[in-house]
This record gives structure tokens, sequence and C-alpha cells, in this order.
């Protein structure tokens, strides 16, 4: 395992300290894959006809609002406090990033000189643009003009999301150390993500005049694509979404592969979980003490495949909210069955015991087929925008 893209270089032969944890890469990683997969449906709806282009009218050549000369001087000093604190103490970022940028410490002077620098920029900024009479013009806002925003929304939308609910899933873990818990870059609960992030997005979209059923189609192959792409991060740093113990033999016909793919053990994972690993010295020494099912590995594939039969029917469902009703199931699906192989907090509820995952996934699976079945049923309503 990886914790750290360091320690992932380490093997190549390059030793260099940099603070990227491996699973915050792959997420970030997950997210420019999203923009660049929903940006060229955002194009091809406005092209054809789907998505239309809205106006918005703004002033230019005007003096600054002080509001905004505070509010750079605020963002400047942030940065400048920050900056300058941690190249001075880059060794102790590296090992620990996130908790250094959330920590008070930092450099007064640099956070006066980032204030100094971003108000005078601000200032150049305004002065180059000024104009004797301020006008008014109109601009074309497209589609794709809004992905940064998406994006935005679904990153922050997202993170939150995944933390209140891995954490509601986990009390324990959360009590024991809060803090930690959330500052941490692992232990994020997708479908909170997806849940609280959907929320943000849509209603960002019906503000710009976007349909929601256009932009959850347009937003379904990338989900797909990305969460399979997160769930490499979740692999590779070892971040404890493993499965259950698995000790049976490997079946014959993955006698090709690598043992790993059948069972793992998880060694040098970063939440340190397991038993020390005889004779390794660094701040990760841990395996599990029996191997288990690499779940990570197996969604990945999953959602590999499942992205790529989404990317194959897109152009051929021309039906509002089919397409993305068709991923709810997709995703609820698969979910639900690698949760009968995966380590996840119990419910008990009616004498059955399941997981979080399994009643979201359940929630899913049902309100996509509801999906399919009203979006074919009102299929001309929805085509003539007479639905939404």
């Amino acid at each position: 395992m990886y914790p750290t893209i360091s320690e992932f270089l380490k093997t190549l032969g390059i030793d260099l300290k940099l603070p990227i944890q491996t699973f915050g890469f792959f997420v970030a990683m997950a997210f420019a894959v999203a923009a660049y997969f929903l940006g060229k449906e955002l194009k091809r709806k406005q092209a054809e006809g789907l998505i239309q282009p809205t106006k918005r009218q703004r002033t230019v050549g005007a003096p600054a609002n002080p509001i905004e000369y505070v509010l750079n001087a605020i963002g400047g000093f942030i940065a400048g406090f920050k900056f300058v604190y941690l190249l001075s103490n880059y060794s102790l970022f590296a090992d620990n990033p996130q908790e250094m940028l959330l920590s008070s410490e930092g450099s007064w002077l640099g956070g006066i000189a980032g204030a100094i620098g971003l108000v005078y920029w601000k200032y150049r900024e305004v002065k180059a643009a000024l104009l004797p009479q301020p006008k008014i013009v109109t601009e074309e806002i497209n589609a794709i003009d809004h992905l940064g925003n998406i994006i935005l929304y679904g990153v922050v939308g997202g993170l939150v999301g995944a933390k209140i609910f891995h954490n509601l899933e986990n009390p324990q873990e959360f009590m024991a150390d809060p803090i930690g818990a959330l500052l941490s870059f692992s232990g994020l609960t997708f479908y909170g993500g997806l849940i609280v992030a959907a929320f943000l997005i849509i209603r960002y979209g019906k503000k710009q005049g976007i349909k929601p059923l256009y932009l959850c189609d347009a937003a379904a192959p990338a989900l797909m694509i990305s969460y399979g792409i997160g769930r490499v991060g979740c692999q590779v740093s070892g971040d404890g979404d493993w499965g259950i113990v698995n000790t049976a033999p490997k079946p014959n016909w993955m006698s090709i592969l690598p043992d790993w793919m059948w069972s793992f053990k998880f060694p040098h994972n970063v939440n340190n979980e397991g038993v020390p690993i005889p004779g390794c010295v660094g701040r990760w020494c841990s395996e599990l003490p029996e191997p288990v099912y690499p779940t990570s590995f197996y969604e990945t594939l999953m959602a590999i495949a499942l992205f790529s039969i989404l990317w194959g029917i897109r152009k051929k469902i021309n039906i509002p909210g089919m397409l993305f009703s068709i991923y709810l199931i997709m995703n609820g699906t698969e979910r639900f069955l690698i949760e009968s192989i995966r380590v996840n907090s119990l419910y008990h509820i009616m004498g059955m015991e399941v997981t979080q995952a399994q009643l979201i996934s359940s929630a899913l699976i049902i309100l996509g087929i509801f999906g399919v079945w009203y979006t074919r049923k009102n299929q001309h309503a929805l085509q003539n925008g007479k639905l939404s």
C-alpha cells in the first residue's frame, strides 16, 4: 500500500517528500475526469438544443466596491499566513498536510504581505479596466460555462456529505477522535457525498435555467467513472474500504492473476489497522491479521464496465431522466451486491442485518425503477418540455 504519493515514488527510486496523500490524489483525479465527461455532455446537449444558452448583464469599467478590497485582503492574508509557515515547516507539512492547513499556526508577516499583495493586484486590475463612463454589456452564458461552478458544488457538497454520512455510520470512530475523523481524507461515504452534492448542483442548475433531468442525464456517466477512480484511491492507500475475511483458496480461473486480486492483507495501509509487520520501520507498519476481499478493486472494475455501458447508450436515449434512472439502478445494484462481502457497520431492522449503504442503494434501485416507468409513461410531455 502507498498511503502517500511519496511512498509510491520510493518504489521507483525517487526520494521526494510531497504533501499529497494517495487517496486525496485519486479523489482529485476523480473530480477532474468527471469534469471532462460532464463538460462533453453539456456541450452535446446544448448543440442538440436541450440546454439553451442564457444572457447575463454586467457592468464594466466601474470602480471596485470596497467590499472587493476587503475580501481580497482577507483571502491574501489567509494565503500568506499559511503559505509562509508551511514553507518554513515543510517536513511537518508533508507528513500531515490537512492538520497543518487547518491549524491556527501561521506566519503573521506572511499574512500581512499576502493581504497587501492581493489588494494591490486588485487595484491594478480595476485601474486597467476603468472607463470614464461605466457601461453595461450583455454576455451569453453557454452550458459549458457552468462547469466550474458545478464541479465546485460537487467538491464541497461531496466531501461534506461524505464526511457526515461516514461519521453517522461510524459513531464510535468519531467519538474516539472527533478532530481526526473530521480532518482525515480517508473515511468518506460515497452516498453521503452523492446526496448532498446532487442537491446543491440541481439547485444551482435550476437557478441557471438548466432543467434538472437534463443535468442529471449529463452527469450520469461522469458520476460512474469518478466513483471507479475514487475506489482506486481506496485500494492503493488501504483506507479501510475492504471486504470480509477471505481464506478460501483462489479459484482455478483466477490462477493467472495476482493473489491480491482474490485476497489481500493490505500491508502498510493508511489507517495502520491490523497487526505489526515484522521488521518494518516507519509510520505505516501494519497489515490485517487475515486476508480479505479487495472489494475496492472489484468496485473499480464494475464502475468502469458500467460507465462504458452508460457512455455507449447515452446518445440512443432521448427521454429526459431515463439515463439517470438507469444509472441509479446500476449504481444501487453494484453497491448492494458488493456489501455482501464488504466490512461495514450493521443495522438491525425487522430481524435483518443491513448496512447503511444497502439501505440507500435499495432506495436508489427503487427510485431508478420508478424513474424508468415515469419517464416512459410521460415521454412526450418530457420531450416537449411540459414536465421537467
